[in-house]
């Protein structure tokens, strides 16, 4: 009798195959199925961690970005964008009454409904001589509806000069953050000045007197003081080549002419326009004012591409000069 032994090959049957032992045959597949299940796991944790590692640094992009330049609102502009008379924030409206104010005359505040993205920076826009706020009304919601907080005031009397405008557009703004119904969507260390004829004059005043404000554009300004060495505000100065009020030769351009070389400042010239342009709906003063308070109110540089290169002349614009690129 022929006895096996165990792991011996069984005889093959004549013009049969070569046997093969059968435990070996079946440890080294265990073997080779365990190796590819330990390079798999590998596999799957080098590709969990490069997938993880990915996350992170994704993770670390977005905080980044968002460190770098926490105020900025809305989605990237555009031209088109920038020129719409609606900006993509819904808004909202609420009456100041002069009775319930000092300092100056109430107004009408705009403001972005949502408050999804949390505080926004803030405007004061002043009228001009004999005007009321309804003279530069258009400009509320238009700024507004771009992620800013509006304040077009009236003042105490339609007669007050430039400096009183001034003080008048600070009462504004400490009565906006400190005060008003929407204090809470404002971030108070984010404001600006506006304003037209005189309350273009107030807004240099203002800018002169609160070094603090990060933006001031005077549209069409009437001023008696033609030298401003001491702003330190960046500054957007409108003037338009058609006005007999307030000519450019005697207010805006000396005013442009007197800021300081190191300020963030530019002279925007209107090609065709009157004294009273500011005072309607206008695409080009909506678009680099917008573009101004962008760029200095909420530190947004993807504003810079409308204001830097210098914007050339055109049907529109008869001159603009500033310093590029922007250091604010």
């Amino acid at each position: 009798m022929t006895v096996h032994q165990p792991n011996r090959p069984v005889p093959a049957a004549p013009g049969g195959p070569e046997p093969s032992p059968r435990r070996p045959h079946r440890l080294t597949s265990r073997l080779v199925r365990a190796g590819l299940a330990v390079l798999l796991a590998a596999g799957g944790l080098v590709a969990a961690q490069a997938t993880g590692a990915q996350a992170v640094a994704g993770t670390r992009a977005v905080a980044t970005q968002a460190a770098t330049n926490p105020y900025e609102r809305g989605p990237a502009p555009s031209n088109a964008s920038i020129e719409a008379v609606t900006g993509p924030y819904a808004v909202s409206t609420t009456t100041v009454s002069a009775l319930s104010v000092s300092g100056f005359g109430g107004g009408t505040v705009y403001y972005p409904t949502s408050t999804a993205d949390g505080t926004f920076g803030a405007v004061a826009i002043a009228p001009g001589y004999t005007a009321y706020q309804s003279s530069i009304a258009w400009l509320g919601p238009r700024l507004a509806s771009q992620g800013f907080v509006v304040f077009t005031i009236d003042t105490l009397t339609t007669l007050d000069q430039p400096d009183s405008r001034g003080r008048q557009l600070l009462a504004a703004l400490d009565y906006l953050t400190q005060s008003s119904s929407v204090r809470t969507r404002i971030d108070s260390s984010r404001l600006g000045v506006m304003g037209h004829s005189m309350g273009g004059g107030g807004t240099l005043e203002a800018a002169k007197s609160r070094p603090s404000l990060q933006a001031a554009i005077p549209l069409t300004a009437w001023n008696l003081d033609t030298t401003w060495p001491e702003i330190k505000t960046p500054t957007l100065i409108v003037g338009a080549d058609g006005d007999t009020i307030a000519p450019v030769a005697t207010h805006s351009e000396p005013f442009y002419a007197s800021l300081p070389s190191t300020l963030d400042k530019a002279y925007l010239e209107l090609r065709g326009a009157t004294h009273f342009t500011p005072n309607s709906p206008n695409t080009t003063i909506a678009k680099y004012s917008i573009a101004w308070l962008k760029r200095f109110i909420d530190n947004d540089t993807r504003y810079e591409q409308f204001l830097c290169p210098l914007p050339q002349a055109s049907t529109a614009i008869a001159q603009y000069q500033g310093n590029c690129p922007h250091t604010s």
